[in-house]
């Protein structure tokens, strides 16, 4: 008898779960967050917000190559173009950059518009 709601039960687990996942972090959260993170080194990698950053920083940029993939498939122009053959970007030149954001505008910013404020700057688009 119980298993007939199993299903329901589930589905009721699964969608908090998604809707928080959906939620972005807002960029003052996200520096304050990782500024934490920084000040207990090598202890850091046993922060369960470690992961949680990582995710987000790979979250946004899957979301950003989504819209630039798009963009130029819809022949506009993309925000930034990076190198075909892809690059590595560490931790800390994107947290440099977040911290080169005007405060007042890093206020009104979630982590995927840093990110794309990095990414414009780094691999400006030819004209």
């Amino acid at each position: 008898m119980m298993y007939r709601f199993a299903p329901i039960m589930l589905s009721m687990m699964i969608v908090p779960t998604t809707a928080l996942h959906a939620q972005a972090m807002p960029l003052p959260q996200f520096l304050e967050r990782a500024t934490a993170l920084e000040k207990k080194g090598a202890m850091a990698i046993f922060s369960g917000d470690l992961k949680l950053l990582q995710k987000e920083i790979a979250a946004s940029a899957g979301a950003l190559k989504t819209e630039r993939l798009a963009a130029a498939k819809a022949g506009r122009k993309a925000g930034y173009c990076p190198p075909a053959k892809g690059v590595q970007i560490g931790a800390k030149e994107i947290l440099t950059h977040f911290r080169t954001i005007p405060p007042a505008q890093r206020e009104r910013m979630q982590v995927r518009d840093g990110m794309r404020h990095f990414m414009a700057r780094k691999f400006p688009c030819p004209t």
